[in-house]
């Protein structure tokens, strides 16, 4: 077994009446995009959370395997990126401030890191900007560069909740294009959006949840072939959780 398996994951918050997660069961493919979709309060984000070491669950396990070998949790913290969807940045500081920052958390060779940076901003569009403050940058240069700072030490899982929320066409467009180039060069990624237009055209597989449990589980072309009276992945979502607004 390859990738994240989460088997039976519970969280309830001291302050809910009810889970936020509640016997959650994924399997995250390696080298794959996975979607982790659902309505607001779903779960999505404390199940990244849990998933980064961020939160402790109060119960279920997750089992992180290379290959046949089984990685521990205090080992994966290297090997993963996490972008979260606040923006996650200094706004006094440049573009390549910013990166030297999260960079140097991780201990990378400074020569090596300015490297990996140089390229980096290359490639999201950046690099014209590098030397500026990030209180300056439009909301697409901010997410680009927040996705950059989750990923200056090259992880094998990247976890990304929103990464293209309130963007414009053409970030949005450049951002999901490094996605899937991320995974072409064998990353796992596990991403949340509410745009699943994005998620049907992205994702390897996707998994919709609501109230802290999957509701299904599959490729986008299986689960629209399973449920034929579904044009398109929103109307599946709104089939399986409902038309009930989640504020």
């Amino acid at each position: 077994m390859n990738g994240i398996h989460i088997e039976d994951l519970c969280k309830t918050y001291r302050s809910a009446d009810t889970a936020a997660v509640d016997g959650l069961t994924l399997h995250i493919g390696e080298k794959e995009i996975f979607g982790l979709l659902g309505p607001n309060g779903a779960g999505k984000t404390t199940t990244l959370s849990i998933l980064a070491g961020l939160i402790r669950q109060d119960s279920g396990t997750i089992l992180y395997h290379n290959g046949n070998e089984r990685i521990e949790m205090r080992n994966m913290r290297k090997r993963m990126g996490v972008v979260p969807q606040n923006i996650a940045l200094y706004p006094t500081l440049t573009a390549v401030e910013n990166l030297r920052f999260f960079g140097s958390m991780y201990g990378i060779d400074r020569h090596e890191l300015n490297e990996r940076i140089e390229h980096h901003l290359k490639l999201l569009g950046l690099d014209r900007h590098a030397g500026k403050q990030v209180k300056n940058f439009s909301g697409g240069m901010k997410r680009r560069l927040n996705l950059l700072a989750g990923l200056m030490h090259r992880p094998d899982i990247l976890l990304l909740d929103e990464p293209t929320a309130g963007v414009d066409v053409q970030s949005r467009h450049v951002i999901l294009e490094f996605l899937q180039q991320l995974r072409s060069k064998g990353a796992t990624i596990v991403y949340t959006s509410h745009y699943l237009d994005e998620a049907e055209r992205l994702c390897d597989h996707i998994d919709i949840i609501d109230r802290g449990t999957s509701v299904t589980a599959g490729s986008p072309q299986d689960l629209l072939r399973a449920h034929s009276d579904c044009g398109d992945l929103y109307d599946l979502f709104l089939k399986l959780t409902g038309r009930e607004l989640r504020d």
